[in-house]
């Protein structure tokens, strides 16, 4: 007798070649999987340099401790608002601190608002979509008025409420900026799930003993997870955005801590006198951290999408 198959039946005939060759179909579906995402990045130059640009901001958001020249909060105002040189590559701001360390810094800074809110989000919006979904009723309709109310707000006018209503600290920004990404999630888990419920393979696996949850944790959304990295791409980008403007209009991370919102804020006061270095550096570091997660974001739908495959 052979050893059980699905739903607990025996599985017949010999095991040694059929294991090496569930082995091998699993080897192949991986190198086909990595084969393909190589193939969308050979045909889309623009996905490319997004990766390479996200890999190298990460990077530098883990390793900027380390690699800063120079305090960023130390202030030396014999050296203020100096032109960018070989001691100060983005020049220095009104107090003398050197702007490019302070960059580093807030990279660091922005990057953790960005990914907690978005994995909070995600992690609720998600699992609350998945299972409205899945088991419609009441529930589903409870949880659609409340989307429909949050949609219904200007997003970052709510965001700017929850955190004035909470008060302007770390873990305030990240509160609201996964309150203001919750919709997405719901809706499109939700929509996702209710589409697949009742596929044969969804009955398959109730009809092998396992309950709602499990049903909605390991065979639902293990199939809705994948487009959904395509959202989560997108929302990192608007959650750093989100930050920096909430700390551009003095409602964010206060100073001196280093963010790029600060910076941008405090710069502007400059731009008249020709100090363009103030506002250029931290707005451009803003953009590209914007610009290459949302150019990620397409290159995700395009690895993802079955009718790219070949």
């Amino acid at each position: 007798m052979g050893r059980g198959g699905a739903c607990g039946f025996p599985h017949p005939g010999p095991l040694p070649e059929g294991e090496g060759a569930v082995s091998g179909a699993v080897g192949q579906r991986r190198h086909s999987t990595a084969g393909h995402a190589l193939y969308v990045l050979r045909g889309n130059p623009v996905t490319a340099v997004a990766a390479a640009g996200t890999a190298l901001l990460l990077l530098a958001a883990v390793l900027a401790p380390w690699l800063v020249p120079y305090d960023p909060i130390a202030s030396d105002v014999s050296n203020a608002l100096q032109a960018p040189s070989a001691a100060h590559w983005a020049g220095t701001d009104q107090l003398g601190r050197d702007i490019g360390s302070r960059i580093l810094m807030a990279a660091r800074l922005d990057l953790m608002i960005a990914a907690s809110a978005v994995s909070l989000s995600f992690a609720v919006g998600a699992a609350a979509g998945a299972f409205c979904g899945y088991r419609g009723g009441r529930l589903d309709r409870w949880v659609g008025r409340f989307v429909d109310v949050l949609m219904a707000f200007p997003l970052f006018v709510l965001a700017m409420a929850l955190v004035a209503a909470l008060g302007n600290r770390v873990e305030n920004i990240v509160i609201a900026t996964a309150v203001i990404n919750l919709p997405f999630y719901i809706r499109f888990a939700r929509a996702e799930v209710n589409v697949r419920r009742n596929a044969g393979w969804v009955e398959a696996a109730r009809a092998c003993g396992e309950g709602h949850l499990s049903v909605v944790l390991r065979t639902l959304l293990p199939n809705v997870l994948p487009a959904m990295a395509v959202q989560v791409s997108l929302n990192l980008g608007w959650a750093i955005l989100n930050a920096a403007g909430l700390s551009f209009i003095g409602l964010g991370v206060t100073a001196p801590t280093p963010e790029w919102g600060i910076m941008v804020a405090e710069g502007a006061r400059f731009i008249g006198t020709g100090k363009w270095w103030l506002v250029g550096f931290p707005g451009l570091a803003l953009m590209l951290a914007v610009l290459c997660f949302n150019l990620l974001g397409d290159g995700l739908r395009d690895m993802l999408d079955p009718r790219m495959r070949t």
